[in-house]
């Protein structure tokens, strides 16, 4: 069910189909992957189980359970129990994106130190040199960019 006055079911499920779109296609992740977060991403009630979420997105139960361990284990969704029910609710989390790019920072962050290390190799030749220290200048920029968004106003940890 969605709220009145909202997009109508067809233009959700457009938007989750491109969602799962670009999560297949930059992140690599099976397409159901991106289906459930767009779908909890708009879903009414936020809080759904997994016959609801397979309903919707046109899943079979058995490859959404593996994509609902996935994303709980990576703590983008988490799993509810309402008291005296015996359904397990799923809900994506507050700060999901947040925690997207701080793991991709991470990844970055890790890179870095690699960057640093091949320029301590003791290069002759400035071009090789440059091509490293580009990429140790580009993730410095962003790492720096970010830290400072998430000092300030930006997403904040839970």
């Amino acid at each position: 069910m969605q709220s009145p006055g909202g997009p109508g079911r067809e233009q959700l499920l457009d938007w989750v189909e491109r969602v799962a779109d670009f999560v297949s296609e930059e992140w690599g992740l099976a397409p159901i992957t991106g289906r459930v977060l767009g779908w909890l991403m708009v879903c009414d009630p936020p809080a759904q189980t997994a016959s609801d979420i397979a309903d919707a997105i046109g899943a079979s139960r058995a490859s959404l359970t593996t994509t609902m361990q996935l994303l709980t284990s990576i703590r983008l969704v988490h799993k509810l129990r309402r008291p005296g029910e015996r359904n397990v609710y799923y809900r994506i989390e507050d700060d999901a994106w947040s925690k997207v790019l701080r793991q991709k920072l991470a990844a970055f962050t890790a890179f870095d130190a690699l960057a640093e290390e091949g320029l301590r190799l003791g290069w002759t030749d400035e071009a090789q040199t440059a091509r490293i220290r580009s990429a140790h200048d580009s993730i410095a920029a962003v790492a720096t960019a970010l830290d400072s968004l998430w000092k300030t106003d930006g997403p904040v940890d839970n």
